[in-house]
């Protein structure tokens, strides 16, 4: 299990806060981007791998890597696994 120092295991920090290595699971879309997420993967209990946090944040759901604005980020919510 990988945690980050500022999160417990039942709080919540969106993406683009979150410690990039760590697994995660989404628990809320939140912002008007929220039907285009859905719509490339991003969903409610899915799990999700924060892999870099350059000029774009990238990220493997599903076995596959999406690159994400820190914009789109900042609307997905995840708590560590």
């Amino acid at each position: 299990m990988a945690f980050t120092t500022e999160l417990e295991r039942d709080s919540a920090l969106n993406l683009s806060q979150a410690a990039v290595g760590c697994e995660f699971q989404i628990k809320q879309l939140d912002g008007p981007s929220c039907k285009q997420l859905r719509e490339i993967g991003f969903c409610e209990e899915m799990r999700v791998r924060k892999v870099s946090n350059g000029r774009n944040l990238i990220c493997a759901v599903c076995g596959t890597r999406l690159a994400l604005s820190h914009k789109l980020a900042e609307q997905v919510f995840v708590t560590a696994l």
